[in-house]
């Protein structure tokens, strides 16, 4: 590229010290040719300034041959889209890309179209007056509602999706695949440019972000960072627990390394988790206790963002979060991150290691806090997958009718649609490159009368075919409810949770608020909070002094352990035992050997234990606790035919038990029998009810497809009984008059490949069927079935019954065998 085309970016990187690297140039370059494509590079590395260089570079060429006047009040042609996954992403770019706009010179205006976004910036953005607008899936799709929308966005020059690995793998992707399409339609010049982090597989993901073209360049960024993975391992002879979650034995550790530099994050997985960290060290912290802070998504957007501010500002020394700051906000001033537990997975533990020294060229560091012994063998996994760059998959949904029909609705509103023009459109998304004739009929036919089971009711009359052959939206009421409920994020059963004389704190879900009486306390935003009264899916709240409240829990906290992470925890099982980590657990390691036998790759390992309750058969896939949870289904069927009997089961990410009821023997032909990869699917179906799965997973479904109307505006919110009252007997109208209904298939699809997860577990049958197999009789439980018992027994307990019976088995076992 000649050096004068870059001039204007290079001066203004100049006068802050800085050079373009080669990777955001090539970016340039492909972009003033003409080009799309996929850019693939670590957080922190320049990529906002890669994807925004080229459009800005192109701009001021076009103003050298322009006269530069511009009527104030004329519609301006939005020249740059740019789609960011989360709406505390989109302050962050628009600042950055602000200050970019202004080094060189040009008079863009840039605003923001999130659920977030100001009243003016979304009044710029439906008015046509802005050159670069940010905005999320979600709010694009509310603009393709409206009429006049296309005519603003068919002169788009380049539209760019940030952290595109983090929108691939779920419906919020299929979402943007259809918008990305139909914007194709409007502005077929349009260049197309993704920023992703690594992934194991790229050429999927180009693929789905750019169905149309194919070879598209992928462009490698900086090489991924040098990251250190250090370990809060226990002393010599000090006790650590066989199993837990919450790691609050390591406190005081992690309180000195809190200390020792002047802003951390420390990451949890799950909300709960969060909220008790926040309240341990919040109960030992020897600085200004507003040094300290708390971030998960079911706080309030005004505390998140008080949050988000104070790392960017450098007033807050710790924030403890979860997922919900693992995306790319710019923090430069994050000096260390903390994990607490395992990550979970090799992606998620790189991604928000990323969020320490967000600098570029600066190395990385990750201290690792195991809250039980085991999880050291997952850190010296984690450490031998990033040395070998074994990263996850993600892979993008196919055929969501729910979303194609919700996109259809907001097509029809937004000027209407031909229905064999949008076909041809749809089918060029990879996510409905499979879309066959009938089932876009059925699709046609759901919303224009619901279907043959509800086409006597006219609130599922939404679209219309006029005489012109045009699908179109004519009622209003339906144009505002599906406004409202645009989108594919659920958050039904959501009771908000505010002060009786104040603000906001957040949400928590209406089960757990439910359980609790009026005085009742409760721990939530990092506060002790006392119930007053629950009226309208609002929980009115005061502060409480002193004492304890319980934590809420959120569904769908778990994370399993990912396919690659748990095939290299069983290979450093039955490696040399050379990481740190497996000398502070050398003796457990041994115990485990001495009484059965480690995991290793080629071998399944498997126990037949005799306790004081039953005998107890544990397995060990190392699967992920979603496989295992169906396989120990599948098991318990298969082995009941064989003989009658009563199972009782329960899984982790190493494994699964099983329980029988009554005594039974077993060798290993038997179990290499049940674990037999053939008729995988009509044993499954028949070991679970899958009735009920379907049903639950059809609210979600029916919501985003539209048979769920949203609560509107100053309207009391629509309870979790009500909703599941709701997509419940829309459940058993269709599938008693119209089982044949495309979002019923869907229902019954999502349980399999999402819920049991079927491609995985018909490949860890097979991988077993091809793996030695020997039955071990240890004399007890053993370092890896313990936490497999214990899980078992939580069940059939009370919490406090549980913790005493699980901690005295603990430091009996502890007893026998030393530490």
């Amino acid at each position: 590229m000649p050096r004068g085309i870059e001039a204007p970016l290079q001066a203004w990187l100049a006068t802050r010290g800085w050079k373009p690297l080669a990777f955001q140039r090539e970016v340039w370059r492909h972009y003033l040719a003409g080009q799309s494509g996929l850019l693939h590079t670590p957080t922190g590395s320049g990529k906002t300034l890669a994807a925004f260089g080229g459009p800005l570079l192109e701009a001021v060429r076009a103003r050298a041959g322009d006269s530069g006047l511009r009527k104030k009040n004329r519609v301006r042609p939005l020249q740059v889209l740019w789609i960011t996954p989360l709406k505390a992403l989109a302050a962050d770019t628009t600042r950055a890309l602000n200050e970019a706009i202004v080094g060189v010179g040009l008079d863009w205006q840039v605003g923001q179209r999130t659920g977030d976004a100001s009243s003016r910036d979304k009044r710029l953005a439906r008015a046509g007056k802005l050159d670069v607008l940010v905005t999320t899936p979600e709010s694009l799709a509310l603009l393709l509602s409206y009429p006049d929308t296309a005519s603003q966005l068919q002169d788009i020059r380049a539209v760019i999706v940030d952290e595109w690995h983090e929108l691939l793998a779920n419906k919020r992707g299929v979402l943007l695949q259809l918008c990305l399409a139909r914007l194709r339609t409007l502005s077929p010049a349009m260049r197309t440019w993704g920023l992703s982090a690594t992934l194991g597989n790229l050429d999927e993901a180009r693929e789905a972000l750019l169905p149309h073209r194919p070879g598209a360049p992928m462009v490698a960024g900086v090489r991924p960072r040098t990251l250190t993975l250090e370990t809060l391992r226990p002393k010599a002879g000090e006790r650590f627990p066989w199993s837990g979650h919450l790691g609050l034995a390591q406190l005081a550790r992690v309180l000195d390394k809190l200390l020792a530099v002047p802003t951390s994050l420390v990451f949890t997985n799950t909300r709960a988790q969060a909220e008790l960290w926040h309240q341990a060290l919040a109960s030992v912290w020897p600085e200004d206790p507003a040094t300290l802070a708390l971030h998960h998504g079911s706080l309030s957007p005004k505390l998140r963002s008080e949050a988000e501010q104070g790392l960017r500002e450098g007033t807050l020394r710790c924030v403890v979060a979860t997922s919900s700051l693992d995306l790319g906000v710019d923090f430069p001033a994050v000096d260390q991150v903390l994990q607490i537990g395992s990550p979970k997975g090799i992606a998620r533990l790189l991604q928000r290691a990323g969020r320490a020294r967000h600098r570029p060229g600066v190395a990385g560091h990750v201290v690792c806090v195991p809250t039980h012994a085991l999880e050291l063998v997952e850190y010296a996994a984690a450490r031998q997958a990033i040395a070998r760059n074994a990263i996850e998959p993600r892979h993008a949904p196919r055929l969501s009718l729910d979303v194609l029909a919700q996109h259809c609705v907001t097509l029809a509103l937004g000027g209407g649609f031909s229905p064999d023009a949008l076909l041809a459109e749809v089918r060029g998304t990879q996510a409905f490159a499979a879309l066959d004739e009938a089932t876009w009929r059925g699709v046609l036919d759901f919303i224009t009368r619901g279907g043959s089971a509800l086409e006597r009711y006219p609130d599922f009359h939404k679209v219309v075919r006029d005489d012109d052959g045009v699908y179109r939206v004519h009622d209003r009421r339906v144009a505002l409810r599906h406004r409202l409920s645009i989108g594919t994020i659920t958050s039904d059963g959501s009771v908000q949770v505010r002060f009786l004389r104040g603000g906001r704190l957040g949400s928590v879900e209406e089960q757990f608020v439910g359980r609790l009486r009026r005085g009742d306390r409760f721990q939530f935003s990092g506060k002790l909070l006392e119930l007053v009264r629950l009226e309208d899916m609002t929980a009115y709240v005061r502060l409480a002094k002193g004492g304890d409240g319980t934590v809420p829990k959120w569904m769908g906290g778990r994370m399993p352990l990912s396919s690659e992470l748990g095939r290299e925890v069983e290979a450093v099982f039955g490696g040399d035992h050379a990481a740190p980590e497996l000398h502070a657990i050398a003796p457990l390691l041994a115990l485990q050997a001495r009484l059965s036998a480690l995991p290793a790759p080629g071998a399944l390992l498997c126990e037949w234990i005799k306790a004081r309750d039953g005998r107890h058969l544990f397995l060990y896939p190392f699967a992920g606790r979603q496989v295992h949870e169906g396989l120990a289904a599948l098991l318990a069927l298969r082995w009941g035919r064989m003989q009658a009997n009563t199972f009782a089961f329960s899984a982790n990410d190493y494994g699964l038990v099983l329980s029988p009821a009554n005594p039974v023997e077993l060798d290993a032909d038997t179990l290499r029998g049940l674990l037999s990869p053939d008729q995988l699917l009509e044993d499954l179906t028949a070991s679970l009810n899958l009735g009920e799965l379907a049903r639950r997973q059809f609210r979600e479904i029916a919501r985003v497809a539209g048979l769920l109307p949203p609560s509107l505006p100053g309207k009391t919110p629509r309870s979790l009984r009500q909703l599941q009252a709701s997509s419940g007997l829309l459940f058993d109208v269709l599938s008693q008059h119209d089982p044949d209904h495309l979002l019923l298939h869907q229902a019954r699809r999502e349980v399999f490949s999402g819920t049991l997860e079927l491609d995985r577990l018909a490949a860890t049958l097979a991988d077993c069927a091809q793996r030695e197999l020997t039955v071990h009789r240890p004399v007890s439980l053993t370092p890896l079935s313990f936490p497999l018992w214990a899980e078992r027994l939580r069940g059939q307990l009370s919490t406090e019954d549980w913790k005493t019976r699980v901690q005295r088995a603990a430091e009996q076992l502890e007893r026998k065998y030393g530490r």
